[in-house]
């Protein structure tokens, strides 16, 4: 689905949450034994809009009139909304174990014998493990 929300993102005002910068991620990873690699490409689709900004979003179809519920991509905010929602999911770990651009995440390891504590602490952070 693709929307054109030009109009809506130059009404809206801007977010000045700051984005990483990518060379100073790829600067963190050296001296890492091994480096896993997540895409949360899906995740703008978990981050639920106010109900009152939900009517903003709306677009016609052959099927009818539609509205997101969560946040869609290309909204001019989009980014760095979600930014601050992975940092606030991954807290002390950023800089730390995790590093995150937007939906592309890297847990790093300093030993590759560590890989696997590692990525349970993210997942543990994030919410992602399934019950047992």
């Amino acid at each position: 689905m693709c929307v054109d929300y030009t109009s809506l993102n130059k009404a809206c005002p801007k977010n000045p949450f700051p984005l990483p910068h990518i060379d100073q991620i790829v600067d963190s990873t050296a001296g890492c034994e091994t480096l896993s690699f997540l895409d949360a490409y899906s995740g703008y689709h978990q981050i639920k809009m106010k109900e009152s900004d939900q009517l903003a979003t709306s677009f016609i179809t052959p099927f009818g009139m539609f509205c997101y519920v969560t946040m869609p991509f290309g909204f001019k905010n989009t980014r760095a909304t979600y930014q601050r929602c992975i940092l606030q999911v991954f807290g002390d770990l950023i800089g730390r174990k995790v590093e995150a651009y937007i939906d592309d995440i890297v847990v790093k390891s300093k030993k590759a014998n560590g890989l696997v504590a590692d990525l349970d602490e993210t997942f543990d952070a994030s919410g992602l493990r399934e019950s047992d």
